[in-house]
């Protein structure tokens, strides 16, 4: 079996994993086939050409998460079978969360955490999760993509590693998930509040901004 340094543990959780295993983590992050994707957004355009259908997408647009704001509780399990919920594993320090919605997503979620960690992973003050948010019937695989994680990531980051089972939806509606392959990205202050935001491949171009968000609110102190 060959393994590929990356992300949380420097690992790449998917390296020639066990074909069951691979099925059911990608099965994990999808949840639903594309048409029924398809169909779910069907649905929702006739919905909002009725006024209850506006009236609903303004309380969507009013529950984004947006700068400056306190990061929503989301709970969930790290790898070593503790629960663990955010921000609060997070209070007082300055932290990278990395969010996937998809098996494709782990790539730059992988690639963001390494880079924030080859920068803060020395300083006392900073920190980063890695969050796979699990959606669909691949819920009843918990214990089989969970172990499929733990094995690829190294003993020490497997409380860097939250995967997450529940309240999905809410959370593709608070980032605006429009593309599931991305990694979704908060920094969050010392208090649990949101610096900075931003969803895509890993950019370098991109860095500059995050590592200065980070450094700002470091030297605001606690």
């Amino acid at each position: 079996m060959t393994t590929r340094r990356n992300g949380a543990g420097g690992q790449d959780r998917t390296g020639d994993i066990l074909i069951t295993n691979q099925v059911l983590y990608q099965l994990s992050y999808t949840g639903l086939c594309k048409s029924s994707y398809h169909a779910g957004f069907a649905r929702l355009s006739s919905r909002l050409r009725h006024p209850i259908g506006v009236i609903g997408l303004t309380l969507l647009l009013a529950a984004a998460l947006t700068v400056g704001t306190p990061m929503p509780k989301i709970e969930g399990e790290d790898l070593s079978g503790h629960k663990a919920i955010l921000p609060d594993a997070a209070k007082g320090k300055v932290t990278l969360v990395a969010m996937g919605f998809s098996y494709e997503s782990r790539r730059p979620v992988a690639a963001w955490a390494k880079r924030f960690r080859q920068e803060f992973g020395q300083h006392p003050d900073a920190a980063f999760f890695e969050v796979p948010v699990i959606t669909g019937m691949a819920r009843l695989a918990k214990l089989f993509i969970d172990s499929g994680m733990r094995r690829g990531t190294a003993k020490e980051d497997h409380d860097k590693v939250i995967t997450v089972y529940s309240g999905g939806s809410d959370w593709k509606d608070r980032l605006g998930v429009a593309d599931t392959d991305l990694a979704y990205l908060l920094l969050l202050d010392r208090d649990g509040k949101v610096r900075w935001r931003h969803a895509g491949q890993f950019d370098e171009s991109v860095w500059p901004a995050l590592k200065d968000a980070t450094e700002t609110a470091l030297q605001e102190g606690p």
